[in-house]
């Protein structure tokens, strides 16, 4: 089995922005701190947040001057007055997230640009970084879409669109853009690459021998002291505290561990709705910390604050500070993901033996066996941080500089297992430990998985807590409840449909008429890991399922999954789709599952619509475009 990492893609905490008064005018700070780059990313999980803080720390490596911008700080509007600044450019690190759309910092842009026909950016000199996923429909739709527009308002673009994937390998794609960038820029501005190589600093290291233990931080996303005094609304910034109120063990054999746990929410005036997310902030596992604090020979509980050497940047610190190493580690810094080449390309200065130092040097270039040492020792091996210092022993970073280099850790999105109408005050999740043995022995544990299987109710008469926030999701049951809906959701794909189901049998119990609601679920075997069957069962007793349809893909010597149900049952299906207006559900595995059930479906359409696959695929993408074909899926 290969790593299996949640995807990264952000947002920053309130403590890390400057007070409310804030220059919103990113061109009178340019011109005030003599920069003549912009990095504008749009990010989710961190990725694009850091590929534009390394992109304007190169601009200094090429003697220029840049900075990283969250366009949601800032008034795009200006982006036709950055001509004012000589030798100027703008670059965009652009994620798409969910099913093609801009990530949430950059909704307000997205907006912008879709609203402004008339704006003109004849002076703007641009490029753009598209982060997204293959696995997905419109992979680097966001970032596309920037790049065209930018040109169709004028702009002049300065190197081609790169596109960064990360089913592949997304750090490979960003180097190799990255590698033939500069170079066109140094051309396009008729500038001297300096090649300067060594290592920049960030921030520099501030620590603190006598402060009062009420001004730091010990885990707190946004403000201090917030999870001790709770104050509503509660968004990504300001997280709120739900206890766990239950905590269950779903399968009831088989070697993998799938959970039910739920989250009360009493009190914080939270509301959600069926098919939202709800994002967790993890901590990390005190064992692994600890071993990174032996492994560096430090101190952890030493309080620090990092601060910008850049004393107009927005960004003060690179996580809460004041703080502790150990409260870094725990709550702020991501210590599990493989690290990036850029972290192996700054620390190596720290390896003693020149075999390793040269090693990290080569794994972090664009040689083609630098790439593939990286592929091979950092990304196939599965090698975290730790796993990089135990392996490299003569390499012994100062823990500031790893600090500052690692990227933050972030939130995990689950989708909500339950309906608001049923459960108002408490949230579901259903969720599969991640714990997977890699190529050098060790054990890799799901960073968020792993933190909430051992959630107990009560832990040493504490209630145990969990901050959370909620995503508002596309994935809605439709309007009318008497339109038909087809659930299809294998494994933990199940989880909003458990939610779908609940809402329906709700409506029913009003005394409202509901329409069709059939359920297609799949796992591995029968009396192992068919999750939820009591519920299942009884919702197809009570009518609230009017089909219910498991595909048990291993109790039987041919592998049956869910798509071969959609075809077994085609002629109902096509009936229901196409003559009763029925909406289709797909949530679960996007690499596999969901393109082999949007198959099923144009096989279905050519065999019973008597279409060509041309117009069967037509006619589903034309369900996708009118909301009647929605996907919640993941790889």
């Amino acid at each position: 089995m290969g790593c299996v990492f949640s995807l990264p893609e952000d947002r920053r905490d309130a403590a890390e922005r400057a007070p409310t008064t804030r220059e919103t005018s990113f061109i009178e700070k340019m011109k005030k701190t003599s920069k003549n780059i912009i990095v504008f990313y749009g990010s989710q999980t961190g990725t694009g947040e850091e590929f534009a803080n390394r992109l304007s720390k190169d601009a200094q490596r090429y003697g220029m001057k840049g900075m990283a911008a969250d366009p949601e700080e800032y008034d795009m509007g200006e982006l036709s007055r950055l001509s004012e600044i000589p030798n100027s450019l703008a670059i965009f690190c652009m994620a798409t997230y969910g099913e093609g759309d801009p990530t949430d910092n950059a909704q307000d842009f997205y907006d912008w640009l879709q609203e402004n026909d008339d704006e003109d950016l004849s002076g703007l000199n641009y490029t753009v970084f598209a982060l997204g996923n293959k696995t997905y429909e419109h992979y680097n739709a966001m970032g596309k879409y920037v790049d065209k527009r930018l040109e169709e308002l004028g702009a002049k673009r300065i190197f081609d669109l790169g596109m960064g994937d990360d089913d592949g390998n997304l750090e490979e794609d960003f180097i190799s853009w990255r590698e033939q960038f500069w170079p066109a820029v140094c051309e396009h501005f008729g500038v001297e690459a300096l090649g300067d190589e060594s290592s920049i600093r960030q921030y520099e290291l501030k620590e603190h021998t006598d402060i009062n233990m009420n001004k730091v931080y010990s885990g707190e996303i946004g403000r201090l002291k917030s999870f001790e005094v709770q104050k509503p609304p509660f968004d990504s910034k300001n997280p709120f505290l739900a206890h766990v109120s239950v905590n269950r063990k779903l399968n009831k054999a088989g070697d993998r561990y799938l959970m039910h746990l739920e989250l009360d929410i009493t009190g914080s005036k939270i509301r959600y709705e069926s098919g939202d997310h709800v994002a967790v902030f993890p901590t990390n596992d005190s064992g692994l910390v600890n071993k990174l604090g032996q492994v560096l020979g430090v101190d952890l509980d030493v309080v620090i604050s990092l601060n910008n050497l850049d004393e107009e940047s927005n960004k003060k610190h690179p996580f809460p500070c004041p703080t502790t190493y150990r409260t870094a580690l725990t709550h702020y810094l991501d210590i599990t993901h493989p690290p990036r080449t850029n972290v192996l390309y700054e620390l190596a200065q720290y390896a003693s033996d020149p075999k390793e130092q040269e090693n990290m040097r080569k794994m972090a270039s664009s040689s083609p066996e630098g790439k593939a040492l990286y592929q091979s020792w950092v990304l196939d091996s599965c090698r975290n941080i730790l796993a990089v210092l135990e392996d490299f022993s003569s390499l012994k970073p100062p823990i500031d500089h790893l600090c500052e280099l690692l990227p933050r850790l972030q939130a995990r999105y689950y989708s909500i297992a339950s309906s608001s109408k049923v459960h108002p005050n408490s949230i579901h999740i259903c969720a599969v430990v991640v714990e997977y043995e890699t190529k050098t022995g060790r054990t890799n544990k799901g960073v968020a998985t792993n933190w909430l299987k051992n959630k107990l109710i009560t832990d040493n008469g504490h209630k145990s807590t969990v901050p959370m926030y909620i995503r508002k999701s596309q994935f809605r049951l439709p309007f009318k409840a008497t339109n038909p809906v087809i659930m299809i959701g294998p494994g933990t794909g199940i989880a909003p449909f458990m939610g779908f189901i609940q809402e329906r049998g709700w409506f029913k119990e009003q005394g409202k008429e509901v329409g069709e609601t059939a359920m297609f679920f799949g796992c591995r075997h029968k009396n192992e890991d068919y999750i939820y069957q009591e519920e299942l069962e009884e919702a197809e007793k009570t009518g609230v399922l009017t089909q219910l349809n498991v595909a048990f893909s291993r109790d039987q010597d041919q592998k049956v999954y869910v798509q071969h149900l959609l075809k077994k049952n085609k002629e109902d299906i096509w009936k229901l789709i196409h003559t009763e207006n029925a909406h289709i559900y797909v949530c679960g595995d996007a690499r596999y599952m969901a393109k082999d059930v949007q198959t099923a479906f144009y096989e279905i359409a050519e065999e019973l619509g008597g279409m060509t696959r041309t117009q069967a695929t037509d006619y589903i993408k034309k369900l996708m475009t009118k909301g009647r074909y929605s996907q919640d899926v993941w790889s």
